[in-house]
């Protein structure tokens, strides 16, 4: 889910001032990089802070990026997934309905991610790996509270060094992660843009609708004016996907269907 006040494309309600965006991947491939473009917003909004505890948020941050990229073979993912979306659109160059100085910018801008991706030299992840220090961060982080100052008195001490030395090392311990962060932007970009969004009805809370077998939709997403004061659960898989809406209760009860019919605007990403 993502809180925007501008969207990718044209809001189809207008008169409001905020929406929220809620998403559902339909494969694993997508679902993997909604993963990984989480994990480096909550790395870049600690790294872009001073104190303390957003340094120690970035660096658990980055520990279970690279874990990620070692649990997954993210670069063969992009690689085959840029090299689609490449094919799919030079397949368009002939098309008079295309604006081909787009298009061409879109190609032009695939082509070193993927150069970079099959160099041998990327190896994401690498230097925080090859980190002691933060070895013995990572092995810690499965106790609670395990980081303490006396269970590793070097990262006390790192945390303790000014804001412009931890930034400094911080930088350099995701350096090599930034080709990925890049390669998972650009991608989800273009599945994003590919929708064309209608406004439609969830008659009595609950919205269902068949896929087209021949298509290759990948992403689902929901946008609900926050005026509305309900969230989607959004379920789905290769033939068609459901969306349910929840009323909230309260925190500690419950959130209950909504059972009126609610308005919102739905996109079909099919890149």
């Amino acid at each position: 889910m993502t809180k925007v006040v501008n969207n990718i494309q044209p809001s189809l309600f207008p008169l409001c001032d905020t929406m929220t965006v809620y998403e559902q991947p339909l494969n694993e491939r997508i679902r993997n990089f909604l993963r990984l473009e989480t994990l480096f917003e909550s790395i870049r909004d600690a790294m872009q802070r001073e104190q303390t505890c957003d340094a120690r948020n970035a660096i658990v941050g980055m520990i279970e990026l690279a874990d990620q990229l070692t649990r997954i073979d993210i670069k063969g993912e992009l690689i085959k997934e840029i090299e689609r979306h490449a094919t799919t659109l030079n397949n368009l160059r002939m098309n008079p309905g295309v604006n081909q100085s787009t298009l061409e910018q879109t190609v032009t801008r695939l082509e070193p991610i993927i150069a970079i991706l099959k160099s041998n030299s990327c190896q994401p992840g690498a230097r925080l790996r090859q980190c002691d220090l933060l070895t013995q961060v990572k092995q810690r982080l499965a106790i609670p509270g395990g980081t303490c100052s006396f269970d590793i008195p070097a990262f006390h001490y790192w945390l303790h060094r000014s804001p412009a030395q931890r930034s400094e090392h911080l930088q350099d311990w995701i350096q090599d992660m930034r080709i990925i962060e890049d390669a998972v932007h650009t991608v989800l970009k273009l599945v994003r843009e590919s929708a064309s969004p209608k406004k439609v009805m969830a008659e009595g809370g609950f919205f269902q609708q068949t896929l087209d077998a021949n298509g290759s939709c990948q992403l689902i997403r929901v946008i609900v004016p926050d005026t509305e004061g309900i969230f989607p659960e959004i379920s789905g898989g290769k033939h068609r996907f459901s969306i349910r809406f929840i009323r909230p209760s309260g925190i500690n009860t419950r959130p209950q269907p909504a059972q009126r019919s609610v308005w919102f605007e739905l996109h079909c990403c099919t890149l």
